[in-house]
């Protein structure tokens, strides 16, 4: 008897558009890939508002795991730290309330544009992880 396919969906941040793009493309190859489906992706502005539309797919109830894909790159201030952190707790607390992996695909904080583009691959680490998650759980 064939396995169901893992149903992902994705949470996209639009903001550095140039590199969650790609992000966005490796991941969904990943998961082919790996024989995991992608079946739903909300873009959203940025990775603070990611809590949100996480919240909403995993109520729907229509996929397995969420991978979140996002970069925050440095700033003159410390906001960049600040919105990773936020994010990444909130991300945490969606998991557990959900029981359901939702995988950290968000690179930063405290890089440059440069290094932004070296860490394309994240997106990728995030949709492994979340698969690996939702064998091991099973």
């Amino acid at each position: 008897m064939a396995m169901k396919a893992i149903k992902l969906g994705f949470v996209v941040a639009e903001f550095n558009r140039d590199i969650t793009y790609m992000m966005e493309i490796e991941a969904r190859e990943h998961a082919t890939f790996l024989g995991a489906e992608v079946t739903e992706c909300i873009y959203v502005p940025g990775a603070y508002d990611m809590p949100l539309a996480i919240k909403k797919m995993l109520t729907d109830g229509r996929v397995d795991a969420v991978v979140t894909i996002g970069c925050v790159i440095e700033g003159a201030t410390q906001h960049d730290e600040i919105v990773v952190q936020h994010a990444a707790r909130k991300i945490i607390d969606l998991s557990l309330e959900f029981n359901k992996p939702v995988a950290l695909g968000i690179s930063g904080p405290g890089m440059t544009r440069i290094e932004a583009t070296e860490r394309i691959d994240y997106a990728k680490r995030a949709v492994e992880s979340a698969i690996k998650m939702i064998q091991r759980l099973e």
